[in-house]
C-alpha cells in the first residue's frame, strides 16, 4: 500500500484540546506527566516505580491463556515469552484498552492495538537493555451491552440480539450465533468459549498473537486483591471524587470539554448478571436496584474476602490498570487522552506513576476502486476530509471554463467605496458609518451572487460531481471517519494478515499524523 500523512488538525475531526496537547501548549502541561516522545520515555523509565506484583501478574495471565495454549497455536509461544518477561524488572508494558465489541467493532479497535505493537517495537530499538510488552486490556467488566452488540461491515449492520445484564465479559457467546452467521466468511469467534472475554481473547490472539500482544482480563480475584487497599480507601474517603472534581474545574477554565464526571463512589458491585453502583445512604453502603447493603465494617470485610466483587468505573479503571501493570504508556483515542488528563491529580494522591499519553494512530484505507475515482477527479488526499459541498465548490472553481470568483470585482468596488467614504467624511463625518453599512450589504450581495454562479456551473458538471458524493459515501460513512464505523472484516478477507502487517509498517505512533493508505 502507498502511504501519505496529513496533520490531525487539517482533518477537522479532532478536538482543539487534542491538537493543543500534540502541539505542547503550555496550559495543558499540569494535566499530564511526560511528553509523548522518546525524551519523555527516557525520563519516565529513569524513575519508574512498579507497584503491582510481577509474579502474580504473570501467573494470572498464564492461567487466562491456558485454553489457547491447549490448542497448540503457533504464535502462542511469543505471547508466553512476553508473559514470562513481565517477571523481569527491566520489562514494561505499553497498553491500550477497549470494550469487547463483537468481531472487534470499528476499525479503530485494530488501530489502537497496532499502535501499541509498533510503539513497543520502536521503544525496544531505542532502549535495547529493556523489554516492552504490548498489552490489550479488555474492558470485560463494562456492562453497557448496547455499545458493543453490533458492528458495521461494508455499510451493513450486524447485530447481536440478546438481553444482557451484568459485566459483558461474562456473557456466554453462544447467543451470538445469529450474528456470526451474518458475519460468515470473516474471521470471527469460531472457537468455543464460555465467556465473551475468552472468545475475544481468542479473536485478538488470532490477529495479533504473532506480534507478542498480551491480552489481559482484569476481572480477577488475585489482581483485585492487590488493589483492595485503594478500593477500600477510595470508597470510604471518596478521594477520587474530590481530586477529579477539582481538576475538572481547572480544565473547564481552559474551555476543555469534560469527558467524564466522577461520582462520590466510583465502584460497582459485581456478580454474575449484576453490575450496579455502590452508594452511601443512611450510614450504609448500598448496591443500587438490589437489597444488598453493608456497614463500614462489613464493606471492609467484603473487599478483603471478595475483592473481585468490586468493579472500578471509568475514572478508577485507569488507576487499577497502572497499579497492577508495569506500564509506561497508554494508547487511546482523542476523547480518552482528554479524560486521562482529568485523572492525574488522583494518581498523585495515591502515589501511582502517571503513564505517557499516546494518541492512537488514525487511518483511512482507500481501496483501488475509490483510488481510481479520486485520480480521475484530480483530487488531493487532504481535500477528502472536507465536506462534499466544499470539495465540489473548489473542484468547480478549479476546472470550470468560466471565471466564477468575483474577488477581483469586489476589490475594485472596495476602491470605489474608499473614495465615497472619504468624500462623505469631508461633508459630514457621521456619513462614513453609513457608507460602511452600504458596503457591507453590497459585499453580502456579491457573495450570494458568486454562490449562484457556482451553483449554476455545478449543474453543468452534475455527472462529474456525483463522483464526489460516491467517494465521500465510500470513505466517510455517515459523514464521519471510516475508522469510527467500518469493521476490519472486508479488508482482512481481501488482504489477510498482510493488512495487519501493512498497518504496522506504515503507522508511526510518535509522529502524530493521520495516515492514508491507498491500495
Amino acid at each position: 500500500m502507498d502511504a501519505a500523512c496529513i496533520n490531525y488538525k487539517e482533518t477537522g475531526f479532532f478536538s482543539q484540546t487534542v491538537t493543543d496537547y500534540l502541539e505542547d501548549k503550555p496550559e495543558l502541561r499540569p494535566f499530564y506527566a511526560q511528553r509523548p516522545d522518546m525524551d519523555g520515555f527516557k525520563a519516565l523509565l529513569k524513575n519508574k516505580k512498579v507497584i503491582g506484583d510481577r509474579n502474580t501478574l504473570a501467573k494470572v495471565l498464564t492461567k487466562q491463556y491456558e485454553p489457547i495454549s491447549k490448542l497448540n497455536i503457533q504464535n502462542s509461544k511469543l505471547v508466553h515469552d512476553n508473559i514470562n518477561l513481565l517477571k523481569a524488572d527491566n520489562t514494561y508494558t505499553i497498553t491500550t484498552g477497549h470494550q469487547l465489541n463483537i468481531f472487534a467493532g470499528p476499525l479503530y479497535f485494530i488501530y489502537k492495538i497496532v499502535t501499541v505493537i509498533k510503539l513497543s517495537q520502536q521503544l525496544k530499538e531505542k532502549f535495547p537493555d529493556k523489554n516492552f510488552v504490548p498489552v490489550y486490556w479488555m474492558a470485560s467488566e463494562d456492562h453497557d451491552f448496547a455499545e458493543i452488540n453490533y458492528t458495521n461491515i461494508g455499510g451493513k449492520k450486524v447485530h447481536w440480539w440478546y438481553e444482557a445484564s451484568g459485566a459483558t465479559g461474562r456473557i456466554n457467546p453462544d447467543t451470538m450465533r445469529q450474528a456470526l452467521n451474518q458475519y460468515k466468511g470473516v474471521l470471527g469467534l469460531e472457537h468455543h468459549a464460555d465467556k465473551l472475554a475468552d472468545a475475544t481473547r481468542y479473536l485478538v490472539n488470532a490477529l495479533f498473537g504473532q506480534y507478542g500482544l498480551v491480552v489481559i482480563d482484569a476481572d480477577d480475584h488475585d489482581l483485585k486483591k492487590e488493589f483492595a487497599a485503594i478500593m477500600e480507601q477510595d470508597i470510604i474517603e471518596q478521594n477520587s471524587f474530590k481530586n477529579i472534581e477539582a481538576t475538572n474545574k481547572e480544565l473547564e477554565k481552559l474551555h476543555v470539554h469534560i469527558q467524564v464526571n466522577p461520582r462520590e463512589i466510583n465502584f460497582f458491585y459485581l456478580c454474575d448478571g449484576l453490575r450496579e453502583r455502590i452508594v452511601f445512604e443512611d450510614g450504609l453502603y448500598k448496591v443500587l436496584n438490589t437489597e444488598i447493603s453493608f456497614t463500614k465494617e462489613e464493606l471492609q470485610k467484603e473487599i478483603k474476602t471478595n475483592p473481585e466483587h468490586f468493579s472500578p468505573n471509568v475514572v478508577m479503571r485507569p488507576l487499577y490498570q497502572e497499579y497492577i501493570l508495569p506500564n509506561i504508556a497508554y494508547v487511546g483515542g482523542g476523547a480518552e487522552v482528554v479524560y486521562w488528563m482529568e485523572l492525574k491529580s488522583n494518581f498523585e494522591h495515591y502515589k501511582v506513576d502517571f503513564p505517557i499519553l499516546i494518541l492512537r494512530n488514525s487511518g483511512l484505507i482507500i481501496p483501488k476502486q475509490s483510488a481510481s475515482k479520486i485520480a480521475r477527479m484530480d483530487l488531493d488526499i487532504s481535500e477528502l476530509f472536507q465536506s462534499a459541498d466544499t470539495i465540489k465548490t473548489n473542484w468547480i472553481k478549479k476546472h470550470s471554463d468560466h471565471e466564477l470568483s468575483l474577488r477581483e470585482e469586489w476589490r475594485e468596488l472596495q476602491h470605489v467605496f474608499e473614495k465615497v467614504r472619504l468624500r462623505s467624511y469631508k461633508i459630514d463625518p457621521t456619513l462614513a458609518k453609513s457608507t460602511s453599512a452600504v458596503e457591507a450589504r453590497l459585499e453580502h450581495a456579491i457573495n450570494n451572487l458568486e454562490k449562484k454562479l457556482i451553483k449554476a456551473e455545478k449543474s453543468n458538471y452534475l455527472t462529474r460531481l456525483e463522483q464526489i458524493d460516491h467517494i465521500k459515501y465510500e470513505l466517510f460513512p455517515k459523514e464521519s471517519l471510516q475508522e469510527r464505523s467500518e469493521n476490519f472484516g472486508l479488508f482482512y478477507v481481501k488482504w489477510g494478515q498482510y493488512f495487519i502487517d501493512e498497518l504496522i509498517r506504515n503507522f508511526e505512533p510518535l509522529d502524530f499524523k493521520f495516515t492514508v493508505l491507498t491500495e
